[in-house]
C-alpha cells in the first residue's frame, strides 16, 4: 500500500532531521521525545465540562494508581454518564495521561460519555505483567465507585491504542474469563495482538513507516524482558485460544502500519468466534496518526469517527 502524500511527508521530516528513533534512545529520553511529538502535532485542546484528577488506591506494588476523568461539555454537573476506559499507546515504555490530554477531550465530547484516562505503570520499571493488572484494577475500582465518579457502571466501554489496544483488548478477556462485568464495546485503535507475529505487514513496513523493527524490538525487551512471556496471552491476546462471548469491537487500523495484519487477524479470530466487528482501516497512514491531528486529516476523521462508535454503544 503506498503511503499518503502526507504521512510521507512526516517520515521525510522524521529522517531528513535524523532524529533519532526510541531503540537510539534510553527510556527518559525516549518517553520525552514521544511527549514533544504529541504536543507538537495534537490538536487544540477543546473544552470540557469539567477534568478531575482520580487516585485509584490498591494497585499490588504500587499503592495509589493516578487516572484522570474529562466529563464531556454538555453533561451537567448531576448527570450519570457512561463511561469509557482510555488505555493509551507507547509500547508500555512511554507514553501518559497528559500526552492524551486532547484525545480524551475530544472523545468526551463526540461520545457524550466521561472518560477515565489510566496512568498505568511503564516498563522497564514495571515490566509485564503489571500494566495488566493495573489496567483490570482500573476498570474494576471505577465501576464499583461509579457513585463517586457519577457514571453508570452498566454502561462503559474499553478503548485504547497500540499498547492501549492490547490492553482493552486483554482486559474484555479477563473480564469474560472472570464473569465479570461486560463492556459495551471495545475500541481498539491499531493494537499489537502477537508480540512474535510474521505476518506480511511486519516484513513490508518494517524499516521507514515510524515504527521500525528495532523499536518494536526495543518495547519488546523492556516490558517483556522474559522471553516466555511474549507467548502469555495477556501480552498476545491473538494466543488466548477463545473469543466467543466478548464485547462487540470496533478496529481503527492504519494501512502502512507493521501491526496492521495482526489487528485483521485478531478482528477476524473475533468474528469468526461470533462477536460483531467492524474493521477501519485508514489507507497510507502509518502507526501513531491517531493522535496527531494538527499534521493529518484522516486522524480527526478516525477520532470522530471512534466518538459516534461510542455514543452509539454506550446509548
Amino acid at each position: 500500500m503506498a503511503l499518503d502524500p502526507q504521512a510521507q511527508a512526516l517520515l521525510d521530516m522524521v529522517y531528513r532531521i535524523g532524529a533519532p528513533r526510541f531503540h537510539e534512545l534510553d527510556v527518559h529520553q525516549a518517553r520525552h521525545s514521544f511527549e514533544k511529538l504529541q504536543f507538537a502535532l495534537r490538536p487544540v485542546a477543546p473544552a470540557v465540562a469539567s477534568v478531575t484528577d482520580v487516585p485509584i488506591p490498591g494497585v499490588a506494588g504500587a499503592g495509589v494508581l493516578m487516572a484522570r476523568l474529562y466529563r464531556p461539555v454538555s453533561a451537567g454537573p448531576d448527570d450519570i454518564l457512561p463511561l469509557a476506559f482510555y488505555f493509551h499507546g507507547g509500547g508500555w515504555c512511554v507514553g501518559n495521561i497528559t500526552s492524551y490530554d486532547v484525545l480524551c477531550r475530544e472523545l468526551a465530547n463526540l461520545s457524550g460519555a466521561a472518560v477515565l484516562s489510566v496512568d498505568y505503570r511503564l516498563a522497564p520499571e514495571h515490566p509485564f505483567p503489571a500494566a495488566v493488572h493495573d489496567a483490570r484494577h482500573a476498570v474494576e475500582w471505577a465501576l464499583e465507585n461509579a457513585g463517586l465518579l457519577g457514571v453508570d457502571a452498566s454502561r462503559f466501554a474499553l478503548v485504547g491504542d497500540s499498547a492501549g489496544g492490547t490492553l482493552s483488548a486483554v482486559t474484555a478477556l479477563q473480564l469474560r474469563d472472570d464473569n465479570g462485568p461486560q463492556a459495551r464495546l471495545q475500541l481498539l485503535i491499531y493494537p499489537c495482538t502477537e508480540i512474535l507475529s510474521r505476518r506480511p505487514s511486519r516484513q513490508a513496513y518494517s524499516n521507514g513507516y515510524f515504527l521500525d523493527d528495532e523499536s518494536l524490538d526495543w518495547f519488546c525487551e523492556k516490558y517483556l524482558p522474559n522471553p516466555a512471556d511474549r507467548v502469555d496471552w495477556r501480552a498476545s491476546p491473538l494466543l488466548a485460544g477463545r473469543f466467543d462471548d466478548l464485547p462487540p469491537a470496533t478496529f481503527i487500523t492504519a494501512g502502512c502500519d507493521p501491526l496492521t495484519d495482526d489487528c485483521k487477524a485478531y478482528a477476524a479470530a473475533l468474528e469468526a468466534a461470533g462477536v460483531p466487528v467492524t474493521l477501519h482501516e485508514f489507507e497510507g497512514m502509518v502507526h501513531g496518526f491517531f493522535t496527531l491531528g494538527k499534521f493529518f486529516r484522516q486522524s480527526g476523521e478516525a477520532v470522530e469517527l471512534a466518538g459516534r462508535a461510542l455514543a452509539a454503544a454506550l446509548a
